[in-house]
């Protein structure tokens, strides 16, 4: 059965609250709290403290374990910085929001470079610390975040000049094993992949059924387009859809309304199949449909937009549709959505959306078509002259030769696995990262050498020469870090480091004694480590310039009494103003009853 509905939010607008008065109801705003100048910046900087000092211990290869309590399950135990500052949570609104604008820098260079999230969030806190003793001394905090910026670009520059293109397998598996906390075993794994699939192999971590972790090479098609809404998602865990045994429609247009694929939504509903869209864009509408469909149960369905543009596009679909033994649904071959039969479908025995990709693994088409399509493919390569069409064929022949690699990561239990995975993933997007910008020595000492630049940067005034001194003592931090938690004194290294001149000679916290770093692997993709400053540095800067922070108002503890319910007929009411005609609306009260609730705001209750 396929329910049509709409999904509202109850919204005020000007005016409601007139509305709202003449139906006996009242409206409530909640007050606030307002703090100025220091007092503010600092209640800020004591929540970013904490979640910094939670989240530094991890750094390094010494580095310890964080142990997160869970709701639900056992007890979570990580070294991934971005996981522990996400799990934190202050009942102080002020504490919180400072360490809130934290965790954003830590998922912003998670999302961008996939690694370094320890520390992007302790040169956060340095810069922010540092700025607010500034800012309080009454220095200019516009001057001091334009001479952070100053500093930043100048330490950027310096490191894409100290990068060193990734060459070959061993670089590989010293990117993995670092980024893995030292696990030699990740780095080997990682590297096999890479040199069987080459380096835009497309790889999936998956939990395994042994106690050892292993690789299945699968063949597979990737786009990089997602899900149109999240609430497709099946594994909120993860936050991926994941279908088996989908059926596949591609549409080369926009789908405007619903009555348009309902026949196709039919079919899939009757034989139980979950079903996967792909088309260039879905109207309001026929989405609002879809998703009720899937949150209540009755259909298994996930929208993609369609990867490419213009010409592109199209050819992309027709590579997808052969891969998954599908017919394009296209007005150009005289074809209409409404009217074409369930054979147009595609299948694959399993299909992973997230917001960023889609993969089909083990696509239903004949691989006679698929093999003849790649030789096309190939041909055309060799007679194009232009630079750009050959980017997209190399693009589309990776996605119909490549495969997909999936690590099966097993374990003794569930926590080992789940930290076995959270690693394989650092170090999955650091590979990826250094494939893409290179490589640096490791250990903080990038940071470190390239700060050697700001010595002789000057700004326009004084406040900005004390913002680039900021930016310079806080490229320090990070190595000072990674020694002081293997047990070694980190700032008597830090000094004697800065006399050093060749940046590949530093001290390894692994072994405790000075060694050329890339000769023995102590690496750091230049992404990360780029990623980790510009962004720390962005929101700490804009944090000093705070002069006001304001929050809710905390609400005095009542004890136990419990709030009186408000007037059924006028809670009834207010909902009415913002129904649909075809919406119908369920709720259920205390004794259990079910209540129908129809437009004209009339009751009818029935008994279970």
């Amino acid at each position: 059965q396929i329910v049509f509905g709409m999904l509202t939010k109850h919204t005020f607008k000007p005016g409601m609250s007139s509305l709202f008065a003449k139906q006996g109801l009242r409206t409530m705003a909640a007050a606030k709290d307002i703090r100025f100048g220091v007092e503010a910046r600092k209640l800020m900087l004591d929540g970013v403290d904490k979640l910094a000092d939670a989240v530094q211990v991890t750094l390094g290869p010494r580095g310890r374990n964080v142990v997160l309590d869970k709701s639900y399950g056992s007890p979570k135990i990580t070294k991934d910085g971005v996981t522990v500052a996400k799990e934190i949570s202050f009942s102080n609104k002020f504490m919180n929001m400072g360490a809130s604008l934290i965790k954003d820098v830590a998922s912003k260079t998670n999302d961008e470079a996939g690694d370094g999230t320890t520390t992007a969030t302790i040169l956060a806190r340095y810069l922010y610390k540092e700025g607010c003793k500034s800012v309080a001394a009454g220095m200019n905090p516009m001057d001091l975040r334009k001479g952070m910026q100053i500093a930043v670009e100048a330490v950027v520059e310096k490191l894409k000049q100290m990068s060193i293109p990734v060459k070959g397998k061993e670089e590989i598996q010293n990117i993995a094993t670092i980024s893995a906390n030292g696990d030699d075993n990740i780095g080997r794994l990682i590297a096999s992949i890479y040199e069987k699939s080459g380096k835009d192999a497309t790889v999936t971590v998956a939990d395994g059924k042994t106690l050892h972790t292993e690789v299945e090479f699968v063949e597979g098609l990737k786009f990089d387009r997602g899900f149109i809404s999240p609430y497709f998602i099946t594994d909120p865990k993860s936050g991926k859809v994941e279908l088996e045994n989908p059926k596949i429609l591609l549409v080369d247009k926009k789908i405007n309304n619903i009555q348009s694929i309902l026949h196709i939504l039919e079919h899939c509903a009757q034989a139980n199949q979950a079903l996967l869209i792909v088309c260039e864009d879905v109207d309001s509408e026929p989405i609002t449909t879809l998703v009720v469909n899937k949150l209540r149960g009755g259909l298994r369905v996930c929208a993609v937009k369609a990867p490419g543009f213009g010409d592109n596009r199209k050819a992309t679909m027709e590579d997808i549709a052969i891969s998954c033994g599908a017919t394009l649904v296209s007005e150009e071959l005289g074809m209409q959505l409404d009217k074409v039969q369930p054979i147009v479908l595609g299948t694959a025995k399993q299909v992973i959306v997230t917001k960023d990709d889609t993969i089909i693994m083990h696509g239903a088409g004949d691989k006679k078509d698929v093999d003849s399509r790649i030789s096309a493919l190939k041909e055309l390569k060799e007679k194009t002259n232009s630079t750009y069409d050959k980017e997209k064929l190399d693009e589309r022949l990776g996605r119909l030769t490549g495969g997909v690699a999936v690590i099966k990561v097993g374990g003794a239990s569930e926590v080992e696995v789940t930290e076995l995975k959270d690693r394989l993933n650092d170090a999955l997007c650091s590979t990826k990262a250094a494939s893409e910008e290179g490589l640096l020595p490791g250990g903080g000492m990038a940071l470190l050498h390239a700060s050697k630049e700001l010595k002789n940067l000057k700004g326009k005034n004084f406040d900005q020469n004390h913002g680039i001194e900021i930016v310079e003592k806080a490229c320090r931090i990070p190595c000072k870090a990674i020694c002081d938690n293997a047990g070694y004194e980190g700032a008597v290294i830090v000094e004697k480091q800065m006399e050093e001149k060749n940046p590949h000679i530093a001290f390894d916290a692994a072994v405790g004694k000075t060694v050329n770093l890339i000769e023995t692997g102590v690496i750091d993709p230049t992404k990360v480590v780029r990623c980790a400053l510009v962004n720390a540095s962005g929101v700490a800067s804009l944090m000093i310039t705070s002069e006001a922070v304001i929050v809710e108002e905390e609400k005095p503890d009542k004890g136990d009494k419990k709030p009186s319910a408000p007037p059924m007929d006028g809670m009834y009411q207010a909902l009415n103003l913002r129904l649909s005609k075809n919406c119908l609306l369920y709720t259920s009260d205390a004794a259990d009853e079910r209540s129908s609730v129809d437009l004209g705001g009339r009751r009818n209750r029935k008994k279970k």
